[in-house]
């Protein structure tokens, strides 16, 4: 199953003007724990679909809120010359297709 159709909530917006930050929450607590425990996201994949630093990324799961929270530093900072998406609104399309193994 795709991350988009697997989780409830998959966005992105900006985190400053020189990083975004990815939102991935899940309502089922099932669901959560699955993907927790599968930790499809790392942060080497990050820097891999992003062509960053690893050591720029951040990763944390959030259990109260059964979420998963990215913040990726941005090629270009919000609103120069080369940026194309102001406000990191799009950034999150890269992780779309990530193939997630439904809950048994």
């Amino acid at each position: 199953m795709k991350l988009i159709d697997y989780v409830d909530v998959l966005r992105s917006k900006n985190a400053g003007p020189f990083y975004f930050t990815i939102d991935i929450f899940c309502k089922d607590e099932k669901k959560y724990r699955n993907f927790k425990k599968q930790n499809p996201i790392t942060v080497e994949y990050i820097a891999e679909a992003y062509d960053v630093d690893p050591e720029l990324v951040q990763t944390v799961y959030v259990d109260k809120a059964q979420g998963f929270k990215v913040t990726v530093p941005r090629k270009y900072s919000s609103g120069s010359a080369f940026d194309t998406d102001i406000y990191g609104a799009q950034q999150h399309a890269p992780l779309m297709n990530l193939e997630i193994k439904d809950v048994d």
